[in-house]
């Protein structure tokens, strides 16, 4: 295992038990079985640490929400949309749960900035939903019913996270299918209208990634991977970013064969949107 993903995985554990503020490197060194000088080759502090885990939890998250929006039958897609989500918190449920508690005690910048990077991408992915659940049927409402879908998915995760119920998920999900539905059709006076959201989006620093970018990421990442079908497929869509001849089929099986490996699932993210798959 890479050191740092190790490193991550440890200090993990313990901010589960104890909390980001509580847990000191010292504690994560020795939970690690490494010394202080090893960890600070991965990480220039505790904080960066953090924010590393959650870059990470978010990125899976990101992903995996926005495969199942693109790939799900339209029967299917709301349901697939909330199941996938819950079943994810339930899955990462440590650290979601630190986070959760503890992220209203974390007001610096670069936090805040995090934060809504994701939460702005996370809004494109349920704008893309709505369009293709119920098209031109909800173009005014869209912005309003997108904004319920998340809080939908806030509150009734918070009786997990805060109360500790145990969750019947299909059965939640059914609800909360019910829910969406019944506002989409019956919601007459939106608030967030088209001018409202725009003015939103100016307020996040929007990240404009370049070919060189990506081919820096895909480096990165193949550096973290042992030889292997992944791997292959990696280093044939970097030579797709660099010199484009495969037709988007090939492509997109391509990106199959590497979005379920740990390490690449954000730079699965990051070339379908390149590619526009």
């Amino acid at each position: 295992m890479v050191k740092k993903q190790l490193i991550m995985e440890k200090a993990l554990e313990l901010f589960a038990k104890q909390g980001f503020e509580a847990t000191s490197v010292q504690q994560i060194t020795e939970h690690c079985g490494i010394s202080k000088g090893a960890f600070y080759l991965s990480f220039k502090s505790k904080d960066e640490l953090i924010m590393a885990l959650i870059n990470q939890f978010m990125m899976q998250f990101t992903s995996d929400i926005d495969y199942v929006v693109k790939n799900s039958n339209t029967d299917e897609l709301l349901y697939d949309f909330y199941y996938t989500s819950y079943s994810f918190f339930l899955q990462h449920s440590d650290f979601a749960k630190v986070f959760i508690k503890e992220q209203i005690q974390s007001f610096n910048e670069e936090f805040i900035e995090k934060i809504r990077y994701f939460d702005r991408l996370f809004d494109e992915i349920i704008l893309s939903m709505i369009e293709r659940l119920y098209g031109e049927e909800t173009q005014e409402i869209k912005y309003d019913l997108g904004y319920c879908i998340k809080k939908f998915m806030g509150m009734y995760s918070e009786l997990f996270f805060y109360y500790n119920f145990q969750m019947d998920i299909p059965l939640l999900v059914q609800s909360l299918v019910e829910k969406t539905n019944l506002i989409a059709k019956h919601m007459t006076i939106p608030f967030i209208s088209h001018e409202f959201y725009q003015a939103y989006k100016k307020q996040v620093n929007e990240v404009e990634l370049t070919k060189k970018d990506i081919l820096e990421m895909i480096d990165q990442k193949l550096e973290e991977m042992d030889m292997s079908i992944e791997k292959e497929s990696l280093i044939l869509l970097k030579q797709e970013v660099s010199s484009p001849t495969l037709a988007p089929v090939l492509v997109n099986g391509l990106l199959e064969n590497i979005r379920n490996h740990p390490h690449c699932k954000w730079i699965t993210y990051l070339l379908r949107s390149y590619f526009k798959l």
